[in-house]
């Protein structure tokens, strides 16, 4: 997960879903709302970027939002919450405990209660104690999974979970959502645990290693059926952007006639999630993240994507939009497909009524970041490792 807000950096049917697409042509009205409908299903999860979904909490461009059913373990005593970061880059439900309402069931590791720091690739960290809860997507059964509660109180915080190792998502004010659902490649999200010996802030905590039961996982893999990937499908939006747009998030991958895929290309990745993608004449690690809200990636040259004026440093802004290409291969060397994109003026998209642009963009050191632009107009496939489809077995990104 990377996003930059701005002058802050923080880092189909039937027939078959395919996956060619890119943002649309023309320009639209401003404030308008993109797409239609969900796809039906049970196994269907509406997305709004910028819309409904996200109105808990003060929201930044290209921002996708779903709700989530969350419930004490085994019981009926359930709240539905929305504002939730969908995010294809990592792995397991994380709720902020002050949008928490239900009371969930502290894991335990040895003597002391578990929690968890993860680390997020824009800088920012999640620190909280790891909890068992009954967590309903769509309208598939309930499963019973650890999630975590970020609760920067809870015992005393590793120190990669605290400034200066990391900038600290406290509240959801502060981080603009109420918490994040990560159904990336894979299955454990393999973080950093620990063992306190108390809730109490002060309590202390030292690291510990947890068997795979009690780690967080991919909720969706934890699906009786639907459980081996997702598929994100994000309508187009016009040159100058859109107020919103909805989508789906359709869980499983050929598993019902509503995610059977068509017309797509399966990339294999690394242990990193990772393929590549040559860009410029050279070759980067790449990696396809709804929870990035831009493409990130080395800037060609100064004078054909400047950084915008402070405090908006982190993004592009060529005097008019310039036009790309790259190509993502696979983690194995093949297969090879080339990618056409976009990059604007983030300064003149902000300085709109918009918040939905597919050409916004900023720089990286030494990787390339395709965003949540990448993902408006495909249907883009995220295979679970170890699990099967026509596609191939997992981990892969398909499109």
């Amino acid at each position: 997960m990377k996003s930059n807000k701005i002058g802050v950096v923080l880092l189909l049917m039937l027939m078959g879903l395919a996956g060619c697409g890119g943002s649309g042509g023309g320009s639209g009205s401003p404030g308008a709302t993109i797409g239609g409908q969900p796809v039906a299903g049970n196994n269907v999860m509406s997305v709004t970027v910028n819309g409904s979904l996200c109105s808990g909490n003060p929201s930044y461009p290209n921002e996708p939002c779903v709700s989530v059913t969350i419930c004490a373990p085994g019981t009926t005593n359930c709240q539905k919450i929305d504002d939730i970061l969908l995010d294809t880059g990592s792995t397991g439900l994380r709720i902020f405990n002050q949008a928490l309402t239900v009371p969930l069931t502290q894991i335990t590791s040895g003597s002391g209660l578990l929690a968890e720091c993860v680390n997020f690739g824009d800088g920012s960290s999640m620190w909280g104690p790891v909890q068992m809860a009954s967590v309903i997507l769509g309208n598939e059964p309930a499963v019973q999974i650890p999630v975590q509660v970020v609760n920067q109180n809870f015992g005393t915080p590793s120190n990669l979970c605290t400034s200066p190792n990391s900038t600290p998502n406290t509240n959801p004010s502060e981080a603009n959502y109420n918490g994040i659902l990560g159904v990336g490649l894979f299955t454990q999200d393999s973080g950093l645990y620990f063992s306190c010996s108390g809730a109490a802030s002060g309590s202390s905590c030292a690291g510990t290693a947890v068997p795979n039961a009690s780690q967080l996982i991919n909720p969706v893999a934890a699906l009786p059926g639907d459980n081996n990937g997702v598929i994100v499908q994000l309508p187009g939006v016009p040159t100058n952007g859109a107020g919103s747009a909805n989508g789906s998030l359709i869980l499983g991958i050929g598993t019902q006639s509503n995610n059977v895929p068509s017309a797509v290309t399966a990339y294999g990745v690394d242990q990193r999630a990772e393929f590549s993608t040559t860009f410029n004449g050279l070759r980067y690690a790449s990696f396809l993240d709804t929870g990035s809200n831009g493409l990130f990636f080395p800037s060609p040259s100064a004078t054909q994507l400047p950084a915008c004026p402070s405090p908006n440093a982190a993004w592009f802004c060529p005097p008019a939009t310039v036009s790309f290409s790259a190509t993502n291969t696979g983690a194995g060397g093949s297969p090879s497909g080339i990618v056409s994109f976009l990059i604007g003026n983030a300064v003149s998209h902000f300085n709109t009524s918009n918040q939905v642009f597919g050409d916004l963009g900023g720089g990286a050191a030494n990787s390339f970041d395709w965003g949540l632009p990448f993902f408006l107009g495909r249907s883009v496939f995220v295979g679970i490792d170890g699990a099967s489809s026509s596609l191939g077995t997992g981990p892969y990104w398909a499109f």
